[in-house]
């Protein structure tokens, strides 16, 4: 149809219905064709001075659009997280999309039935990340990051109760949550036991990093305690752990442990019950640790893994990493061929190791130990291959995991 203005619209039906002249005249001297005409003449009939106002050119139908399931999807699992405290934007929606529902929506267009359904609310520009000196632990217990925050309680009748303290115990370099608990108040004493507590289940590190609260280190306390030591100090010592220490006034340094904290108590203060005791609070974290550590994706991590499978699918550090480190480990990012193989160079030479077409184009981590090789899923943790690598040949053959 002719993109004619309404004004020669209307010249056009006066022309016919006042002046009664034929379309054939009115093709000719406006310049429109004929089926056009038809076309508006019998709108014009059917709904009289409506049929000049504008309308909108969109198609009836767009193949490509979302279904509407999906949509609905979208917009109920974005409800779900917000109200469970949760982190809800497009990133995470989509993850959530791909691995517990099967279904692939580009984060963009997540973002657009967000925005368009107004679940969206415009914030001020922030500072830009690539403003940041973002700096990250290379293994699994090579660097523990510690902090403490306050959280205050609620009394039966909901008024405010006591204020707590929650110390925090986070793997630098998979944002594992390694020990989370309350107590009234965080002493020097407390950083000690929870330490130990924390190693106990998962190893010591090769280091700690926190900021300078006397709790953590009294080597900058004063002229009258300068050099001392508490006693986290003198154990980090005793197991040869190295300690390093935020400066002040920066407080990116211990970043991911902070961030953390404001993500951890999002979540308690979404939830319905309010703990009233330090132990009702402890099952709170619990909850929220195994939220956390095993079901909610993280957008820092490579793939959007969780924290467990990072922390778990890799090497560890030690406190002796430095002298005890093997030259032959390493670890390897890549995707599976469409053949369903990936390549490691071995001895000087390529060698396929064969995955299976079912796990074409996913993402996976090579663990090498010399010739030992583990083919792990990067964004569930998932064990694909496991196998000796034979330097004689090219394509590994086949064997399932061990």
């Amino acid at each position: 149809m002719p993109n004619s203005g309404a004004s020669k619209a209307r010249l056009v039906i006066t022309a016919i219905t006042l002046e009664n002249r034929t379309v054939a005249e009115v093709v000719a001297d406006y310049g429109v064709s004929k089926s056009w005409v038809y076309e508006f003449l019998a709108r014009y009939r059917a709904e009289g001075q409506d049929a000049f106002e504008p309308r909108s050119r969109r198609p009836l139908t767009s193949p490509h659009a979302t279904p509407a399931a999906t949509v609905e999807l979208i917009l109920r699992l974005r409800k779900q997280l917000r109200e469970a405290g949760l982190d809800s934007g497009a990133d995470t929606i989509e993850w959530h999309l791909a691995h517990r529902h099967q279904i692939t929506v580009s984060r963009a267009t997540i973002h657009r039935i967000l925005t368009r359904s107004g679940a969206v609310t415009p914030e001020p520009s922030k500072r830009p990340k690539s403003s940041y000196l973002r700096f990250e632990a290379a293994m699994p217990n090579e660097t523990w990051q510690s902090d403490f925050t306050h959280y205050r309680l609620t009394h039966p009748n909901g008024r405010p109760g006591a204020d707590v303290e929650i110390i925090t115990w986070l793997d630098d370099h998979s944002r594992y949550a390694l020990h989370v608990s309350p107590h009234q108040p965080v002493t020097a004493r407390t950083v000690l036991e929870t330490f130990r507590q924390a190693a106990d289940l998962h190893g010591y590190p090769a280091s700690t990093l926190t900021d300078n609260g006397m709790v953590y280190t009294v080597r900058l306390a004063g002229r009258g305690r300068s050099g001392g030591q508490n006693s986290f100090e003198a154990e980090l010592r005793r197991l040869d752990i190295i300690q390093k220490n935020s400066r002040p006034s920066r407080p990116t340094t211990c970043g991911k442990v902070e961030r953390f904290q404001q993500t951890m108590k999002k979540w308690l203060r979404a939830q319905p019950a309010q703990p009233t005791t330090l132990p009702e609070l402890q099952t709170l974290l619990d909850a929220f640790v195994e939220e956390y550590n095993h079901r909610r994706p993280h957008r820092s991590l490579p793939h959007r893994a969780t924290p467990a499978t990072t922390y778990t699918t890799r090497p560890k550090a030690t406190p002796h990493a430095d002298r005890n480190s093997d030259a032959h480990d390493r670890t390897r990012h890549d995707i599976v061929s469409t053949a369903g193989n990936v390549t490691l160079r071995v001895a000087g030479r390529l060698r396929h190791i064969g995955v299976g077409r079912t796990y074409a184009r996913t993402r996976v981590i090579l663990l090498v130990h010399d010739l030992h090789v583990r083919v792990i899923n990067a964004a569930t943790g998932e064990l694909l291959r496991d196998l000796i690598v034979d330097p004689s040949k090219d394509y590994q053959p086949k064997n399932p995991p061990k």
